[in-house]
Protein backbone atom coordinates (compact mmCIF):
# COMPACT_ATOMS: atom_id res chain seq x y z
CA UNK A 1 0.00 0.00 0.00
CA UNK A 2 2.94 2.34 0.61
CA UNK A 3 4.55 1.68 -2.75
CA UNK A 4 2.54 4.23 -4.78
CA UNK A 5 3.36 6.98 -2.25
CA UNK A 6 7.09 6.19 -2.38
CA UNK A 7 6.92 6.13 -6.15
CA UNK A 8 5.24 9.54 -6.27
CA UNK A 9 7.89 10.97 -3.95
CA UNK A 10 10.59 9.45 -6.07
CA UNK A 11 9.01 10.91 -9.15
CA UNK A 12 8.74 14.32 -7.48
CA UNK A 13 12.40 14.20 -6.54
CA UNK A 14 13.26 13.15 -10.06
CA UNK A 15 11.31 16.06 -11.50
CA UNK A 16 13.19 18.51 -9.27
CA UNK A 17 16.47 16.96 -10.37
CA UNK A 18 15.35 17.25 -13.98
CA UNK A 19 14.51 20.89 -13.46
CA UNK A 20 18.00 21.53 -12.14
CA UNK A 21 19.70 19.49 -14.84
CA UNK A 22 19.74 22.42 -17.24
CA UNK A 23 21.75 24.39 -14.69
CA UNK A 24 24.05 21.86 -13.08
CA UNK A 25 25.92 20.68 -16.21
CA UNK A 26 26.58 24.30 -17.20
CA UNK A 27 28.00 25.08 -13.74
CA UNK A 28 30.08 21.92 -13.82
CA UNK A 29 31.48 22.89 -17.20
CA UNK A 30 32.24 26.39 -15.98
CA UNK A 31 34.05 25.03 -12.95
CA UNK A 32 35.97 22.61 -15.14
CA UNK A 33 36.99 25.38 -17.56
CA UNK A 34 38.04 27.60 -14.68
CA UNK A 35 39.96 24.86 -12.91
CA UNK A 36 43.72 25.42 -13.07
CA UNK A 37 45.62 23.22 -15.49
CA UNK A 38 49.15 21.93 -15.27
CA UNK A 39 51.43 24.21 -17.27
CA UNK A 40 53.38 22.14 -19.77
CA UNK A 41 56.62 23.68 -21.03
CA UNK A 42 57.80 21.69 -24.04
CA UNK A 43 61.53 21.83 -24.77
CA UNK A 44 62.24 20.35 -28.23
CA UNK A 45 65.84 19.44 -27.40
CA UNK A 46 67.49 16.96 -25.00
CA UNK A 47 67.79 17.46 -21.26
CA UNK A 48 70.98 18.95 -19.84
CA UNK A 49 71.71 21.74 -22.33
CA UNK A 50 71.04 25.45 -21.94
CA UNK A 51 67.70 25.07 -23.76
CA UNK A 52 66.60 22.68 -21.01
CA UNK A 53 68.24 24.32 -17.99
CA UNK A 54 66.72 27.80 -18.39
CA UNK A 55 63.02 26.78 -18.41
CA UNK A 56 63.60 24.47 -15.44
CA UNK A 57 65.07 27.37 -13.45
CA UNK A 58 62.01 29.49 -14.31
CA UNK A 59 59.50 26.71 -13.67
CA UNK A 60 60.69 26.40 -10.09
CA UNK A 61 60.00 30.10 -9.51
CA UNK A 62 56.58 30.19 -11.21
CA UNK A 63 54.91 27.41 -9.23
CA UNK A 64 52.87 29.80 -7.09
CA UNK A 65 51.24 31.15 -10.24
CA UNK A 66 50.36 27.60 -11.36
CA UNK A 67 48.99 25.70 -8.34
CA UNK A 68 48.20 22.65 -10.48
CA UNK A 69 51.92 22.35 -11.22
CA UNK A 70 54.45 22.91 -14.00
CA UNK A 71 56.01 20.16 -16.10
CA UNK A 72 59.06 20.62 -18.32
CA UNK A 73 58.85 18.02 -21.06
CA UNK A 74 61.55 17.16 -23.61
CA UNK A 75 60.21 16.18 -27.03
CA UNK A 76 63.23 15.97 -29.30
CA UNK A 77 64.05 15.38 -32.93
CA UNK A 78 64.03 16.89 -36.42
CA UNK A 79 65.81 20.07 -35.37
CA UNK A 80 63.10 20.87 -32.84
CA UNK A 81 60.21 20.24 -35.22
CA UNK A 82 58.80 17.27 -33.28
CA UNK A 83 58.31 19.31 -30.14
CA UNK A 84 57.12 22.23 -32.22
CA UNK A 85 54.44 20.14 -33.92
CA UNK A 86 53.23 18.81 -30.57
CA UNK A 87 52.71 22.32 -29.20
CA UNK A 88 51.25 23.64 -32.45
CA UNK A 89 48.50 21.01 -32.18
CA UNK A 90 47.81 21.68 -28.48
CA UNK A 91 44.77 23.48 -27.07
CA UNK A 92 45.37 27.27 -27.44
CA UNK A 93 44.59 28.04 -23.81
CA UNK A 94 48.05 28.89 -22.50
CA UNK A 95 48.55 25.54 -20.77
CA UNK A 96 51.00 24.10 -23.34
CA UNK A 97 53.89 26.28 -24.47
CA UNK A 98 57.03 25.82 -26.55
CA UNK A 99 60.25 27.02 -24.92
CA UNK A 100 62.93 26.76 -27.54
CA UNK A 101 66.02 28.04 -29.33
CA UNK A 102 65.28 29.66 -32.71
CA UNK A 103 65.06 26.50 -34.85
CA UNK A 104 61.34 25.63 -34.79
CA UNK A 105 60.36 29.23 -34.10
CA UNK A 106 62.32 31.36 -36.57
CA UNK A 107 64.69 29.32 -38.75
CA UNK A 108 63.51 25.83 -39.72
CA UNK A 109 60.83 26.95 -42.16
CA UNK A 110 63.61 28.59 -44.21
CA UNK A 111 65.60 25.34 -44.18
CA UNK A 112 63.15 22.46 -44.55
CA UNK A 113 61.28 21.87 -47.79
CA UNK A 114 58.17 21.01 -45.81
CA UNK A 115 57.09 21.55 -42.20
CA UNK A 116 54.47 19.75 -40.09
CA UNK A 117 53.26 23.12 -38.74
CA UNK A 118 53.41 26.80 -39.67
CA UNK A 119 55.92 28.69 -37.47
CA UNK A 120 54.57 32.02 -38.70
CA UNK A 121 51.36 31.29 -36.78
CA UNK A 122 52.95 31.09 -33.33
CA UNK A 123 51.59 33.48 -30.73
CA UNK A 124 54.73 35.06 -29.20
CA UNK A 125 54.84 35.23 -25.40
CA UNK A 126 58.31 36.36 -24.34
CA UNK A 127 62.04 35.98 -24.85
CA UNK A 128 63.58 33.94 -22.04
CA UNK A 129 67.21 34.79 -22.75
CA UNK A 130 69.84 35.45 -25.36
CA UNK A 131 73.21 33.69 -25.40
CA UNK A 132 75.84 35.07 -27.78
CA UNK A 133 77.84 32.80 -30.05
CA UNK A 134 81.61 33.07 -29.98
CA UNK A 135 84.37 32.47 -32.49
CA UNK A 136 86.52 29.70 -31.03
CA UNK A 137 89.64 28.43 -32.78
CA UNK A 138 91.99 25.54 -32.18
CA UNK A 139 95.27 26.27 -30.41
CA UNK A 140 97.08 24.77 -33.39
CA UNK A 141 95.87 27.60 -35.61
CA UNK A 142 98.67 30.24 -35.78
CA UNK A 143 96.48 33.23 -34.89
CA UNK A 144 95.90 35.22 -31.70
CA UNK A 145 93.23 37.76 -32.71
CA UNK A 146 90.46 38.37 -35.23
CA UNK A 147 92.56 40.37 -37.69
CA UNK A 148 95.16 37.60 -37.86
CA UNK A 149 92.43 34.99 -38.26
CA UNK A 150 90.78 36.76 -41.21
CA UNK A 151 94.17 37.29 -42.86
CA UNK A 152 94.98 33.59 -42.38
CA UNK A 153 91.66 32.55 -43.95
CA UNK A 154 92.23 34.79 -46.97
CA UNK A 155 95.71 33.35 -47.43
CA UNK A 156 94.36 29.79 -47.10
CA UNK A 157 90.95 29.59 -48.80
CA UNK A 158 89.10 26.26 -48.35
CA UNK A 159 91.90 24.90 -46.14
CA UNK A 160 90.50 25.77 -42.70
CA UNK A 161 87.74 23.54 -41.32
CA UNK A 162 84.84 24.68 -39.17
CA UNK A 163 82.63 22.50 -37.00
CA UNK A 164 78.90 22.84 -36.43
CA UNK A 165 76.26 21.15 -34.31
CA UNK A 166 74.79 19.86 -37.57
CA UNK A 167 73.52 21.08 -40.93
CA UNK A 168 71.29 24.11 -40.49
CA UNK A 169 72.25 24.60 -36.84
CA UNK A 170 72.97 28.01 -35.35
CA UNK A 171 76.71 27.37 -35.47
CA UNK A 172 76.50 26.38 -39.14
CA UNK A 173 74.56 29.53 -40.06
CA UNK A 174 76.77 31.76 -37.92
CA UNK A 175 79.86 30.52 -39.76
CA UNK A 176 78.16 31.28 -43.06
CA UNK A 177 77.28 34.78 -41.87
CA UNK A 178 80.92 35.31 -40.93
CA UNK A 179 82.18 34.11 -44.31
CA UNK A 180 79.69 36.31 -46.14
CA UNK A 181 80.74 39.39 -44.15
CA UNK A 182 84.49 38.79 -44.46
CA UNK A 183 84.72 37.31 -47.95
CA UNK A 184 86.42 34.16 -46.67
CA UNK A 185 85.90 30.44 -47.33
CA UNK A 186 86.11 27.50 -44.93
CA UNK A 187 85.18 23.82 -45.15
CA UNK A 188 82.15 22.65 -43.16
CA UNK A 189 82.43 19.62 -40.86
CA UNK A 190 78.97 18.89 -39.36
CA UNK A 191 78.75 17.06 -36.03
CA UNK A 192 75.83 15.70 -34.04
CA UNK A 193 75.68 18.26 -31.29
CA UNK A 194 77.97 20.59 -29.36
CA UNK A 195 79.93 18.06 -27.29
CA UNK A 196 81.62 16.13 -30.14
CA UNK A 197 82.35 19.35 -32.02
CA UNK A 198 84.02 20.91 -28.98
CA UNK A 199 85.97 17.74 -28.30
CA UNK A 200 87.47 17.82 -31.76
CA UNK A 201 88.15 21.57 -31.57
CA UNK A 202 90.08 21.04 -28.33
CA UNK A 203 91.88 18.07 -29.88
CA UNK A 204 92.80 19.99 -33.03
CA UNK A 205 90.86 17.71 -35.40
CA UNK A 206 88.85 20.73 -36.53
CA UNK A 207 90.01 24.37 -36.68
CA UNK A 208 87.01 26.60 -35.89
CA UNK A 209 83.68 26.41 -34.06
CA UNK A 210 81.09 29.17 -33.67
CA UNK A 211 79.67 27.81 -30.44
CA UNK A 212 77.47 29.46 -27.83
CA UNK A 213 79.41 31.05 -25.02
CA UNK A 214 77.97 28.82 -22.29
CA UNK A 215 79.80 25.70 -23.45
CA UNK A 216 82.98 27.25 -24.89
CA UNK A 217 83.90 29.67 -22.10
CA UNK A 218 85.45 27.07 -19.81
CA UNK A 219 87.75 25.82 -22.58
CA UNK A 220 88.94 29.34 -23.34
CA UNK A 221 89.53 30.01 -19.64
CA UNK A 222 91.45 26.75 -19.40
CA UNK A 223 93.53 27.79 -22.45
CA UNK A 224 92.44 24.71 -24.37
CA UNK A 225 91.02 26.82 -27.22
CA UNK A 226 91.18 30.50 -28.17
CA UNK A 227 87.96 32.52 -28.24
CA UNK A 228 88.72 35.50 -30.48
CA UNK A 229 85.43 37.40 -30.46
CA UNK A 230 81.88 37.47 -29.14
CA UNK A 231 79.15 37.73 -31.77
CA UNK A 232 77.21 40.48 -30.05
CA UNK A 233 77.15 44.26 -29.83
CA UNK A 234 79.00 44.24 -26.50
CA UNK A 235 81.26 42.04 -24.42
CA UNK A 236 79.82 39.21 -22.37
CA UNK A 237 80.11 39.08 -18.60
CA UNK A 238 81.00 35.42 -19.01
CA UNK A 239 84.20 36.33 -20.92
CA UNK A 240 84.97 39.97 -20.15
CA UNK A 241 88.47 39.67 -21.63
CA UNK A 242 87.15 38.85 -25.11
CA UNK A 243 86.13 41.73 -27.42
CA UNK A 244 82.86 41.79 -29.34
CA UNK A 245 82.80 41.77 -33.13
CA UNK A 246 81.33 45.27 -32.95
CA UNK A 247 84.44 46.47 -31.10
CA UNK A 248 86.55 44.90 -33.82
CA UNK A 249 84.82 46.88 -36.59
CA UNK A 250 82.53 44.07 -37.69
CA UNK A 251 79.20 45.32 -36.27
CA UNK A 252 76.96 43.16 -38.48
CA UNK A 253 78.52 39.99 -37.11
CA UNK A 254 75.88 39.45 -34.45
CA UNK A 255 74.62 35.95 -33.79
CA UNK A 256 72.85 35.11 -30.58
CA UNK A 257 71.09 31.92 -29.71
CA UNK A 258 67.80 33.09 -28.27
CA UNK A 259 65.37 31.09 -26.20
CA UNK A 260 61.76 32.20 -26.44
CA UNK A 261 58.29 31.14 -25.37
CA UNK A 262 55.52 30.78 -27.95
CA UNK A 263 51.96 29.48 -27.78
CA UNK A 264 49.75 27.68 -30.32
CA UNK A 265 47.91 29.70 -32.94
CA UNK A 266 44.63 31.03 -31.61
CA UNK A 267 45.85 31.65 -28.09
CA UNK A 268 44.11 34.85 -26.88
CA UNK A 269 46.28 37.94 -26.48
CA UNK A 270 45.15 38.33 -22.88
CA UNK A 271 46.39 34.82 -22.08
CA UNK A 272 49.78 35.46 -23.71
CA UNK A 273 50.14 38.70 -21.78
CA UNK A 274 49.33 37.03 -18.46
CA UNK A 275 51.82 34.22 -19.08
CA UNK A 276 54.47 36.77 -20.05
CA UNK A 277 54.04 38.52 -16.71
CA UNK A 278 54.71 35.30 -14.82
CA UNK A 279 57.89 34.66 -16.83
CA UNK A 280 59.09 38.25 -16.48
CA UNK A 281 58.58 38.23 -12.71
CA UNK A 282 60.62 35.04 -12.41
CA UNK A 283 63.40 36.42 -14.63
CA UNK A 284 63.70 39.52 -12.46
CA UNK A 285 64.63 37.51 -9.36
CA UNK A 286 68.31 37.92 -8.35
CA UNK A 287 68.99 34.20 -7.93
CA UNK A 288 67.45 33.47 -11.34
CA UNK A 289 69.65 36.11 -12.97
CA UNK A 290 72.65 34.54 -11.24
CA UNK A 291 71.80 31.10 -12.60
CA UNK A 292 71.27 32.53 -16.07
CA UNK A 293 74.66 34.26 -15.88
CA UNK A 294 76.27 30.89 -15.14
CA UNK A 295 74.92 29.78 -18.53
CA UNK A 296 76.23 32.92 -20.23
CA UNK A 297 72.61 33.96 -20.73
CA UNK A 298 71.18 37.47 -20.65
CA UNK A 299 67.62 37.32 -19.21
CA UNK A 300 64.80 38.57 -21.41
CA UNK A 301 61.22 39.21 -20.31
CA UNK A 302 60.00 41.15 -23.36
CA UNK A 303 56.29 41.71 -23.95
CA UNK A 304 54.49 39.62 -26.59
CA UNK A 305 54.61 42.56 -29.02
CA UNK A 306 58.35 43.08 -28.46
CA UNK A 307 58.92 39.35 -28.77
CA UNK A 308 57.09 39.24 -32.10
CA UNK A 309 59.30 42.02 -33.49
CA UNK A 310 62.47 40.32 -32.19
CA UNK A 311 61.57 36.93 -33.67
CA UNK A 312 60.71 38.48 -37.04
CA UNK A 313 64.01 40.36 -37.20
CA UNK A 314 65.96 37.20 -36.37
CA UNK A 315 63.97 35.13 -38.85
CA UNK A 316 64.53 37.65 -41.65
CA UNK A 317 68.26 37.84 -40.93
CA UNK A 318 68.81 34.09 -41.02
CA UNK A 319 66.60 33.71 -44.08
CA UNK A 320 69.03 35.95 -45.98
CA UNK A 321 72.03 33.93 -44.76
CA UNK A 322 70.35 30.64 -45.67
CA UNK A 323 69.41 31.85 -49.14
CA UNK A 324 72.88 33.24 -49.87
CA UNK A 325 74.61 30.08 -48.63
CA UNK A 326 72.01 27.85 -50.33
CA UNK A 327 71.49 25.74 -47.20
CA UNK A 328 68.56 23.30 -47.38
CA UNK A 329 67.41 20.29 -45.37
CA UNK A 330 65.04 17.45 -46.21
Amino acid sequence: MNSPRITRRALAAASVAAGLSAVLPFNAQAQSAAAPKVLRLVVPFPAGGTADVLPRVLAEKMRDAYPAGIVVENRTGAGGNIGGEFVARAEPDGSTLLVSPPGPIAINHHLYKSMPFDPTKWVPVTVVATVPNVLGVSNRLPVTNLAEFIAYLKANPDKVTYASQGNGSTSHLTANLFMQLTGTRMVHIPYRGTAPALTDLVGGQVDVFFDNIASSAQYHQGKRIKVLAVADSRRSKALPDVPSFAELKLPDMQAVTFFSVVAPAGTPDAVAQQVQKHFAEAMALPDVREKFAAQGAEPGGQTPKQTAAFIKAESDKWARVIKTANVTLE
